[in-house]
């Protein structure tokens, strides 16, 4: 029996993935990954030049991506089938030979692996290889430590409803804000609501060719690609130990 493994490709620039990963994916002979249909995939651009000519490629391509709301029954029926379906594929192909799933960042920190892995438990055995975090490469580009002393840091989805993203931004010393895109009006209310708006970055494919960094109040709503990490830093509970 063969093995599913998927390996943590980091936040977006080759160089900062782990030898381990790069070494599992310079040996892999089948390599699966997520991308949207008709789109090359971002995992996939990571390792451009590192498979081997022998590799198969299985395109993981989402049935649906922007088309329905997230939270509606049709999307989650629709991601479901798709989870589903490429367990059971990838099992098939791991009953014989190792198969490699590649995953921007970390797979265990919010990764769409992480719906195969658990369809995957007591079929096959799986290997996570973990991953630097898309949103470190983003707080390092901002050359600014994102927590200081006892900061406390919250990583929000801006998925949320406005009022939660309130409640957890009061409570909160440093901000992670995700999944942004086409969430940003929301994002930006909730910022200003708190106080906190003109304190605010936006990142753009942080690592990766074409990064931007931005303060988020001089963004437009509409100029948010989805590859984009809102973050707000700590500035230290003990400002003596700070600075």
């Amino acid at each position: 029996m063969g093995r599913v493994i998927c390996a943590g490709l980091g936040p977006g620039d080759p160089e900062l993935m782990s030898l381990k990963a790069a070494r599992a994916i310079g040996e892999a002979r089948h390599v699966a990954y997520f991308r949207k249909a008709g789109r090359a995939g971002q995992a996939r651009r990571i390792v451009e030049g590192m498979l081997s000519p022998q590799a198969t490629e299985y395109p993981m391509e989402y049935p649906v991506t922007t088309e329905l709301p997230f939270d509606s029954p049709a999307y989650t029926d629709a991601l479901a089938r798709f989870y589903d379906d490429w367990a059971n594929r990838l099992a098939t192909l791991a009953a014989t030979e190792d198969v490699l799933v590649l995953c921007e960042g970390d797979p265990f920190f919010y990764g769409s692996f992480m719906h195969l892995h658990s369809r995957l438990q007591g079929r096959v055995p799986v290997e996570v290889i973990p991953g630097i975090t898309g949103m470190t490469g983003c707080w390092n580009a901002t050359d600014t430590p994102i927590t200081w002393g006892d900061d406390v840091l919250t990583v929000l989805m801006g998925t949320l409803p406005e009022e939660d993203l309130v409640a957890h931004m009061e409570r909160s010393d440093a901000l992670v804000v995700m999944k942004t895109g086409r969430n940003l009006p929301r994002v930006r209310r909730a910022l200003e609501r708190t106080g906190r708006l003109h304190s605010a970055w936006l990142v753009e494919r942080g690592t990766m060719p074409g990064q931007r960094v931005a303060r988020l109040a001089e963004v437009e709503d509409h100029d948010c690609p989805y590859f984009a990490i809102v973050l707000v830093h700590g500035h230290g509970r003990r400002p003596e130990i700070a600075e």
